[in-house]
């Protein structure tokens, strides 16, 4: 939430990907986007920024993806852009963009995928360029719009000058045989290129020996067909189904679809299956299987099949008015305790236990998923990393790729100015995320402005102060936690807690102060999380066991 902050896209530092996709943010575009020289990857879409495309977006020199789709930008598509000459992707549907399609878009020859649709652009399409070929682009959602090749049949634009509509026969007859003899190739070549794909159709494959693999057809089963009724999330890279598989596994799987148009999208498929091929934890989702094969339409088809979690994700508990959630529950506070010991063994695991150590690199409230008895599940993978072998400390290892890795507000601060990877950016996001569980606010909320944010908030208030910065359904009895009832119970007169709960309380916070410091060397690591946390839960038992 909140508004993209100038201090990120103002940097001229940055460079790889920068993602902003998915996080509420609104408000428009500052112009310093143009300072990001040196990034070829911008995504900015899924939001509610509005206001126009700035005219500096052409001087994002190095610029091959642009997503902007799903947001409310208005106003036309800037010439500037026949600057970008190496773009290759480009995503400006739904939106409110207007006028005409600049003829600049022809010139970009490196141009491979241009999504327009679902706009007010009127006018003329272009013909040369991206626009040859039908297949490239879409503008499907412009009523206004004429002309472009035969394929898009859309109405003739007004006649400018006539001319003489009674062509020769030579014209008409040399026109009529080369349109049949193109129309018998193309044939043949479908023709072909379809026998071969059944003969060979693990051309797309990709295969993991650790893990079964499963095919297509029985995941359109599982899922009657990927119906709308059995989708329940929806991500960077892709869309989750609930389905059933009924043969060797017989229970119900969370099925992660791959949206192989998204950029990136089959490389996060890839890092999530190296990252979890191997690895085995009670606070890891567990992945069953995988597809990767072809669907129905002959397309390339990628699939993650999890474990299902009865009880969603740790956001739509934290959040669940934000989220359209009738959640009535709410947790306690040794249920958050919990989930957050479960949360720092998962990374205590990858980070110090696997042959390879794992940076998660996303470690957020929506990545976190309850099973049936609210034990906490880290999940979704995709942007996860395996750092390097030869280094001898994980926290100073190099990784295979540069760019911003994370999701802002939880990303640390070191990753926005091309810093490593390192274990010690989790130890960053599991210090916000554990402020968050307890204090019920996210870090992108509203009243983080002016250079406040959600760690010094928390700060100023500890230890005297801190029932003011503590989420006040933390300590309400609920259906489950009879001890953290108890404390609720023995609150004193005024509605203060006792001097035992509120230490514990303090404790807690003071974790995730200390995870969430700016600089790397001065967070703890989650060894050391995980231990404090644990004995924060045994004492609020040991004091308040008689109460139970």
């Amino acid at each position: 939430m909140g508004s993209i902050p100038t201090q990120i896209v103002g940097l001229s530092s940055l460079s790889g990907t920068l993602n902003l996709s998915q996080n509420s943010l609104s408000g428009s575009l500052p112009s310093e986007v143009g300072n990001l020289k040196s990034v070829n990857a911008l995504d900015v879409s899924e939001n509610k920024i509005y206001g126009e495309i700035p005219k500096t977006i052409g001087d994002c020199s190095r610029l091959e993806i642009l997503y902007m789709q799903g947001n409310l930008l208005q106003g036309a598509i800037p010439s500037s852009f026949d600057s970008l000459r190496g773009l290759q992707r480009i995503d400006l549907s739904r939106n409110n963009l207007s006028g005409s399609i600049p003829n600049e878009l022809e010139k970009l020859i490196f141009l491979k995928y241009l999504n327009l649709s679902f706009n007010n652009l009127e006018g003329e399409v272009p013909k040369t360029g991206v626009f040859k070929n039908a297949s490239a682009f879409s503008l499907v959602g412009n009523r206004n719009l004429c002309g472009g090749i035969a394929e898009l049949q859309l109405p003739a634009c007004p006649i400018k000058e006539e001319k003489d509509r009674r062509p020769s026969i030579v014209i008409v007859l040399s026109t009529t045989i080369s349109s049949f003899l193109f129309v018998v190739i193309v044939t043949f070549l479908c023709l072909f290129y379809w026998q071969n794909s059944k003969k060979s159709p693990t051309f797309s494959t990709f295969t993991v020996d650790e893990l079964p693999q499963i095919s297509y057809g029985e995941l359109l089963k599982a899922t009657d067909r990927f119906s709308s009724e059995n989708l329940i999330g929806q991500g960077s890279f892709g869309s989750v189904y609930k389905g059933r598989l009924d043969q060797q596994w017989k229970c119900f799987v969370a099925i992660k679809v791959l949206n192989l148009q998204q950029h990136g999208a089959s490389k996060s498929f890839i890092a999530e299956c190296n990252a979890l091929k191997n690895i085995r934890h009670r606070n890891l989702v567990k992945i069953l299987t995988y597809c990767s094969s072809i669907d129905s339409k002959g397309n390339d088809f990628k699939a993650l099949v999890f474990n299902f979690m009865e009880n969603g994700s740790l956001e739509i508990w934290l959040h669940p008015e934000e989220n359209g959630n009738n959640q009535t529950r709410k947790l306690d506070f040794l249920q958050r305790l919990y989930i957050a010991i479960d949360v720092a063994s998962a990374l205590h695991y990858l980070h110090d236990h696997c042959e390879t150590p794992i940076v998660h690199c996303n470690l957020k409230p929506s990545n976190i998923l309850l099973d049936s008895d609210l034990t906490a599940h880290v999940g979704d993978f995709g942007l996860a990393k395996l750092l390097a072998e030869s280094t001898n400390s994980p926290s100073q290892s190099q990784t295979f790729s540069t760019g911003i890795k994370g999701t802002i507000g939880y990303m640390p601060p070191e990753y926005g100015v091309g810093s490593s990877v390192t274990t010690y950016g989790d130890v960053y996001s599991f210090g916000i995320l554990l402020l968050e569980m307890f204090t019920g606010k996210r870090p992108t909320h509203d009243v983080f402005t002016d250079g406040l944010d959600l760690h010094n908030f928390v700060k100023a208030k500890l230890p005297r102060q801190v029932m003011q910065v503590v989420d006040p359904t933390l300590l309400t009895p609920g259906e489950v936690g009879a001890a953290t009832a108890a404390a609720a119970e023995n609150m004193d007169n005024d509605g203060s807690i006792d001097d035992s709960v509120r230490e514990c309380v303090v404790s807690v916070l003071q974790i995730g102060l200390k995870c969430s410091t700016e600089l790397p060397k001065d967070r703890m690591s989650m060894k050391d999380a995980t231990s404090k946390l644990n004995d924060i839960k045994d004492i609020f038992l040991h004091r308040h066991q008689k109460l139970v």
